[in-house]
């Protein structure tokens, strides 16, 4: 774990110089963002998938290996998605600050109201996800403003829409 954290912190490093010497294409952003994944996930961004879905009461994360043989990309998903509910769960919101190089919409709120969302992590058969849920309005509009952020930075093509049914098999019911 202490290497994995010393990786992303070269790899931050890096990726700021890099950023300081070329200007920022969107094209250039995008891959930046998806190295700083590689080393703040620990998997591959180009062998999994991300789906993020908006609900009436919260939402869901899901990440999914892409060649159902990539047993270690599943692992190394499942201990992701373990390890960041958890954080989230504390109001720890520095692995997607990491990834994205900036603070998404909805964390600040989402961080002093972390008290009143839940987070629950299950295992799936390629991968895992999270499903998030929160009766208060107010955190409720930040995990909406937190999920449509990465819709969008993940290029998923997920609705940013609410929903009662998960698109792309992210099943939120049964919590």
């Amino acid at each position: 774990m202490r290497i994995r954290a010393i990786f992303a912190v070269l790899v931050l490093a890096s990726a700021i110089q890099a950023q300081k010497a070329n200007p920022q294409t969107p094209e250039r952003q995008q891959c930046a963002m998806m190295k700083r994944g590689d080393a703040g996930m620990g998997f591959s961004q180009e062998k999994t998938t991300h789906h993020f879905v908006l609900s009436k009461d919260g939402g869901g994360i899901q990440v999914s290996i892409n060649d159902p043989k990539d047993d270690a990309s599943r692992d190394q998903i499942r201990m992701h998605l373990s390890h960041i509910a958890k954080m989230f769960s504390e109001g720890n919101f520095n692995v997607p600050m990491f990834i994205h190089d900036t603070t998404p919409p909805g964390v600040p709120t989402m961080e002093k109201l972390h008290g009143e969302i839940h987070y629950h992590y299950e295992e799936t058969d390629t991968g895992g996800k999270i499903v998030i849920d929160t009766a208060n309005p107010n955190a409720l509009s930040a995990i909406h403003e937190f999920l449509r952020f990465q819709i969008s930075e993940h290029k998923t093509g997920d609705s940013t829409e609410i929903t009662d049914a998960a698109p792309q098999g992210i099943r939120l019911e049964g919590r």
